[in-house]
């Protein structure tokens, strides 16, 4: 788990996450899109109906957003995170995260151009969780 320090900007779009939507944010992560994280059971708000509220934010930051629903358990937790994509299953043991996807495709949206997606989810994952790597198989 690293420390986290928020930058004005980040600190911006956390506020005006939480008072367009009504969600409570549990983190903000500035990469080549933003990804918001909040807290459970706040997905649906954070959303909107028909997805609104994502649209709205997308317009008003000039940005790609993700929005995903923290979990304390750390399979969960990466489940929602990788949500749209399809995958077999999610497995940990002594602090390696396999994850098993089920086709070639889905594999390369997980790792990305130069393991770009694979280090954004092993950096979001260890903030939370104290793990060692993430593997897709």
């Amino acid at each position: 788990m690293t420390k986290i320090k928020y930058d004005i900007t980040i600190m911006k779009y956390i506020s005006l996450f939480e008072s367009l939507t009504g969600a409570n944010i549990k983190d903000c992560i500035v990469n080549s899109y933003v990804t918001f994280i909040v807290h459970e059971n706040q997905i649906a708000r954070a959303i909107g109906r028909n997805g609104v509220n994502a649209k709205r934010i997308e317009g008003l930051i000039n940005r790609k957003i993700k929005i995903v629903e923290f979990n304390p358990n750390v399979i969960k937790f990466v489940r929602n995170y990788i949500f749209p994509l399809k995958i077999k299953d999610v497995k940990e043991e002594d602090g390696i995260i396999t994850i098993i996807g089920s086709d070639i495709r889905t594999k390369g949206l997980l790792i990305g151009r130069d393991s770009k997606n694979l280090k954004q989810l092993v950096s979001v994952i260890k903030r939370y969780f104290p793990i060692k790597d993430i593997k897709i198989m």
